[in-house]
């Protein structure tokens, strides 16, 4: 098995807030982060395909193709918009750093000719990274 990963970046910003608690909760619960007119991120998107290599190409993911994928379907999308509002992939969602590296899985997965996606990581600041390694892994 071998893996071969991708990295991609966009600005976007984002407010964190829940439907399901009032504004005092969403307060107490996401702080700063709640400001009604909401903050942004320089996000640093890296995804990783794992797989055997072709025998006729060697590769197990033509880099090119997922380069174009992820800028089609993630970077273009969310680039200088607002991920609550304007991003389709975070349609109903929270637009946690768990919930983006959630949404790029399945908007990436389907997408790929060849390998398998083995890992999303996104980072939301130096400070803070989520890895998502898919549905039921553990």
């Amino acid at each position: 098995m071998m893996y071969v990963s991708r990295k991609a970046r966009f600005s976007a910003s984002h407010r964190l807030h829940s439907k399901e608690l009032s504004d005092e909760e969403n307060r107490a619960v996401f702080g700063p982060c709640n400001n009604p007119n909401g903050h942004g991120h320089n996000y640093q998107v890296e995804v990783v395909v794992k797989g055997e290599p072709d025998p006729t190409t060697g590769m197990i993911v033509n880099l090119r193709e997922l380069k174009q994928v992820l800028e089609e379907r993630v970077v273009s999308e969310a680039r200088y918009r607002s991920l609550d509002r304007d991003v389709p992939f975070m349609k109903g969602r929270i637009s946690t750093t768990e919930n983006v590296a959630l949404s790029i899985w399945e908007t990436i997965a389907p997408q790929l000719s060849r390998g398998e996606l083995h890992l999303v990581r996104v980072r939301e600041s130096t400070n803070n990274v989520v890895e998502y390694t898919g549905p039921g892994d553990t």
